[in-house]
């Protein structure tokens, strides 16, 4: 029974990473109908009223909780990871978004030791190296390109999920009592409003309201977010948090290759070879995260 679960766990994993990765193509083709800030807001703002929806529908507490950090996880999830990826998108490759904005584990490493007191150590450095080097790679500063601008943002929205993960991480240790889907659905509404000013006050050309975009808005808001959440949900609690999140990282790869496949967005050699140090920097941090569980793990176990 147990073997079948995790089999299931996996299963559901699998097909979460096809949603994500291919979620990059589908983000890069909605900004071809829609500023990046009015697809944001879309995208955000309906996907929170889902989110509650949700909670109301399954008898969940809809009130809001310690709303000064509510309010920074909205700016950083929201406004700073969301918003800043789908910019880069208008300029930038998708697949290279993908691959700039995964950086995540690798800043929740480095920020995690002023913030939370977690020195980086042994085979730490080495990821740190490999992550820094992949990303020196895809800038590549002696051929600076016309996509540089948003290249830093992708970067910068993997910095902003980096920080919003240690705050999340802080929250749940101040307040674990707090409902998951409650603490997702009021950042996602929060950090949606001031998307959605920019929207509006922001000079841009009339959305396109075609079949394709359409369908990316249902994309982005049903699968990438309500029905990605619950097979991340259910992935997580059948499995280690570090075996999930190690998984989790297909999706840029699958990124890349849709981007590649379907957009014609082939990386050059030394931006491959710059996403292949990454993939090692971050094959290594989940695996350190991997022995920190096992370990955990086995002294209360021994308790």
């Amino acid at each position: 029974m147990q073997k079948k679960l995790i089999i299931k766990a996996f299963a559901a994993l699998f097909v979460l990473t096809l949603i994500w990765g291919y979620n990059w193509v589908v983000m890069k083709t909605a900004v071809q109908y829609a500023s990046p800030f009015q697809f944001a807001a879309l995208r955000t703002f309906l996907g929170a009223m889902l989110l509650f929806l949700v909670l109301f529908l399954s008898k969940r507490p809809l009130v809001l909780k310690e709303f000064p950090t509510m309010l920074a996880l909205g700016l950083l999830q929201t406004c700073g990871f969301t918003g800043l990826l789908i910019w880069a998108l208008v300029q930038g490759g998708a697949g290279k978004t993908a691959v700039l904005s995964y950086t995540m584990p690798f800043w929740v490493m480095l920020f995690a030791w002023p913030m939370l007191g977690e020195k980086v150590q042994g085979w730490q450095w080495l990821a740190v190296a490999f992550a820094l080097f992949g990303i020196v790679l895809i800038f590549d500063p002696l051929h600076i390109k016309s996509d540089g601008f948003s290249m830093f943002l992708a970067l910068c929205s993997g910095i902003s999920w980096a920080i919003s993960a240690i705050v999340s991480k802080k929250l749940h240790k101040r307040a674990p009592h707090l409902d998951l889907l409650n603490i997702t659905a009021w950042p996602t509404l929060l950090g949606s409003l001031p998307i959605i000013i920019l929207a509006l006050i922001l000079p841009a050309p009339p959305i396109q309201w075609t079949h394709t975009f359409m369908l990316t808005i249902v994309y982005s808001i049903f699968l990438s977010g309500s029905l990605a959440w619950v097979l991340w949900l259910y992935a997580l609690q059948r499995l280690p948090a570090g075996v999930a999140s190690m998984a989790s990282m297909l999706a840029p790869v699958i990124g890349v290759v849709a981007a590649w496949v379907q957009l014609g967005e082939r990386p050059g050699n030394v931006e491959l070879t710059g996403m292949l140090f990454i993939a090692l920097a971050l094959v290594i941090i989940s695996a350190i995260t991997i022995r920190k569980h096992q370990a955990v793990d086995s002294a209360q176990g021994q308790e």
